[in-house]
């Protein structure tokens, strides 16, 4: 499958001399199409500023960012800004949804930013809205819907046309465990759908969701991990002749 993200032996320093911080030592990343990888570590791991980096929000002391092949290496600002937004969809633990705009108005805002035309954005903001259950709330503002709504409604900001790559830091994090739940099926789904999805998280049954495991300590990737595979593959297994 396409690769959709990949990281080169990127290393983020921070700081200098006795007060340097390394947040990332040679780490080494790909994710491709269909496929949702959870990034696990202890606080301060760098699991954070492997999204900021993997989403261009920050450029990497060394190493290399691609996205769909694209080098980040010497990207001008503009274009990385343009690829973010058309390639690019962040969902964040406190939402980050302006609070003087309506639902509808919050996710449409990227298609208008990229220059098409409010009325048409409206009407797509309000297809994600209803693929998302909250067609009925299309007016309301961020204060007036539950956590689970407001996230539903950064995803769906997130999802809004044709992105590739989602990043999620503890997307569930302030929520309860079904709404949570609600979280990683709508990232499944876009997964599903073509999009990869990379997700920070502290949380073992979540992590779960994904395909893939990366654990995180001190800036390094210290394990790659599968999950075990389903019952169907005893299945097969077992309908294998024997050798």
């Amino acid at each position: 499958m396409t690769a959709i993200l990949e990281l080169r032996d990127v290393t983020k320093v921070y700081g200098s001399g006795a007060s340097e911080v390394r947040a990332l030592v040679g780490l080494d990343l790909i994710v491709r199409a269909g496929e949702m990888v959870a990034v696990m570590g202890p606080s301060g791991s760098g699991k954070s500023t492997l999204l900021t980096i993997a989403g261009s929000l920050e450029q990497p002391s060394s190493g290399e960012v691609l996205i769909e092949g694209v080098s980040l290496t010497g990207l001008p600002a503009d274009e990385r800004a343009r690829l973010r937004r058309r390639r690019i969809g962040y969902v964040f633990q406190d939402y980050n949804l302006l609070p003087g705009l309506t639902a509808s108005e919050n996710i449409s805002l990227p298609l208008e930013l990229d220059g098409m035309k409010a009325r048409k954005a409206s009407a797509v903001a309000r297809q994600v809205l209803e693929e998302m259950d909250l067609a009925d709330r299309a007016g309301s503002f961020p204060d007036e819907l539950s956590g689970g709504q407001r996230q539903r409604v950064a995803i769906g900001r997130a999802l809004i046309g044709d992105r590739r790559l989602l990043l999620a830091d503890e997307p569930s994090g302030a929520l309860d465990t079904k709404a949570g739940e609600g979280v990683l099926r709508l990232l499944r789904k876009a997964c599903k759908g073509g999009a990869a999805a990379v997700m920070a998280t502290h949380d073992a049954q979540l992590a779960a969701w994904a395909d893939r495991v990366v654990f995180v300590r001190d800036g390094v990737a210290v394990d790659h991990t599968s999950p075990a595979a389903g019952p169907e593959s005893l299945l097969i297994a077992d309908a294998e002749p024997p050798r």
